[in-house]
C-alpha cells in the first residue's frame, strides 16, 4: 500500500508530507492466502517454513521455538494469548518436541528472543532453536487515519507502520565467520508511558499513542550509545576497535534513524558504519525491523561475505541495546 493510499484513509487533508517526514512510500499490508486471511500466526508460520527450507534443520530437529510478536491477531481478528503463539506454531510445523514459549517486549522481542536463544545455546541448555514473529500491526494506522486530526496528535506514529514476518533459526557457531559476537539489552522504564497501545478511546480499534518529541529526545536516543559504550569497555573495547561494517536502526523513519546516527557519532567520536534501511518500501514492521532489513541487505547482495553487522533496538518500555554479528553464509 502506498503512502499516498494510506493518506486516503483520513477524514481530511493531511497538513503534513509523511513521505518527506518518514522516507516511507509504501508498506506491506496482509490480505489473503488460497482466500484464507493472513494474520500475525500465519505469517510467523509462512515465515518460519521459508527460513527451514533454507535451513540444514528439519522441524522435528529444532530444540526450542520462541515466539515474539507484539500484534496476536489470529483466527477472524482475535487476539490470543493463549496457548502461546509458539506452542501453536511448533504445532503448525511438526517441531512437537520442541520447548516453546512467548516473549513480549515491544518492538525489541525479535533481539531479545535472539538473546534468550543466544544464551540457552551458550550453556548447553539447547542445540538450536527458531526465534519468530508474525506482526499484522497495520490495523492501528486504520485507527490513526480514522481518528486523528493533525500530525501533533498521539496516533501520528501509527502511520509509519506495516505488516511482516521475520524467522531466523540459531546454532552453535563452529567458527569466526558466522557469529553472534554480543547482544545486550536494556530497559529504561521511567519512560515506558511514552508509547502505549491499547483499544481506541474513540472506536475501540486497535490503537497506539505515542509522545514522540519525548520519546526521540536527545537523551533518550544517548541511552543506546551511552550502554554500548560501557559494555565495550568493560572487555577492553571500543566502538572503533570493533570494526562494524553496517549498522541497521529500528525503522521508525529517516529522520530518526539519521538524528539516531548523529547521536551514536557524536557519543563514539567515529563516524556511524554505513547504515541500511528499508523504509521506502516496507516501513516500520516492529519487532521484525532489524531482521527484515538484513534479509533484504543480503537478498539483494549489499552485505560482502564475512561483514560484521551492527543491530541497534529502540523500543517502547525504553528499551535500547545492540546486537552485533559477523556475517558470512546466512541464507536468505
Amino acid at each position: 500500500m502506498s503512502t499516498d493510499d494510506l493518506l486516503g484513509h483520513l477524514s481530511r487533508a493531511p497538513e503534513f508530507d509523511l513521505v518527506k517526514v518518514t522516507g516511507m512510500r509504501e508498506r506491506r499490508v496482509a490480505g489473503s492466502v488460497a482466500e484464507v486471511p493472513e494474520d500475525s500466526l500465519t505469517m510467523a508460520v509462512a515465515a518460519a517454513r521459508t527460513c527451514l527450507g533454507r535451513s540444514r534443520y528439519t522441524a522435528a530437529e529444532i530444540d526450542i521455538v520462541i515466539s515474539c510478536s507484539i500484534s496476536r491477531i489470529t483466527d477472524g481478528n482475535r487476539l490470543q494469548f493463549e496457548p502461546s503463539f509458539a506452542f501453536r506454531i511448533a504445532r503448525e510445523l511438526g517441531a512437537v518436541e520442541a520447548i516453546h514459549f512467548d516473549v513480549s517486549n515491544a518492538c525489541a522481542g525479535m533481539t531479545t528472543g535472539v538473546l534468550l536463544l543466544d544464551r540457552l545455546i551458550r550453556s548447553g541448555a539447547v542445540r538450536n532453536g527458531l526465534v519468530l514473529s508474525g506482526e499484522l500491526i497495520t490495523p492501528i494506522a486504520f485507527t490513526a487515519a480514522r481518528e486523528m486530526e493533525d500530525s501533533r496528535d498521539p496516533q501520528f506514529a501509527s502511520m509509519s507502520v506495516g505488516d511482516s514476518a521475520v524467522a531466523v533459526m540459531l546454532d552453535r557457531a563452529v567458527d569466526e565467520r558466522d557469529v553472534i559476537h554480543d547482544v545486550e539489552l536494556m530497559t529504561s522504564s521511567q519512560y515506558a508511558e511514552l508509547c502505549l497501545a491499547m483499544p481506541s478511546d474513540k472506536s475501540g480499534g486497535m490503537a497506539m499513542y505515542t509522545d514522540n518529541r519525548e520519546m526521540h529526545a536527545r537523551d533518550r536516543l544517548a541511552l543506546w550509545p551511552a550502554f554500548q559504550r560501557d559494555r565495550l569497555a568493560e572487555r577492553g573495547s571500543t566502538f572503533a576497535a570493533e570494526g562494524y561494517g553496517f549498522i541497521i536502526h529500528h525503522q521508525v523513519g529517516s529522520r530518526f534513524v539519521d538524528c539516531v546516527n548523529a547521536v551514536g557519532s557524536r557519543a563514539f567520536g567515529v563516524p556511524m558504519p554505513e547504515s541500511l534501511n528499508i523504509l521506502d518500501k516496507f516501513a516500520n514492521t516492529a519487532s521484525t525491523s532489524h531482521y527484515l532489513v538484513l534479509h533484504q541487505a543480503l537478498a539483494e547482495g549489499r552485505i560482502p561475505r564475512g561483514s560484521k553487522v551492527l543491530m541497534v533496538p529502540a523500543a517502547s518500555g525504553v528499551v535500547t541495546g545492540f546486537l552485533s554479528a559477523t556475517v558470512s553464509c546466512l541464507e536468505v
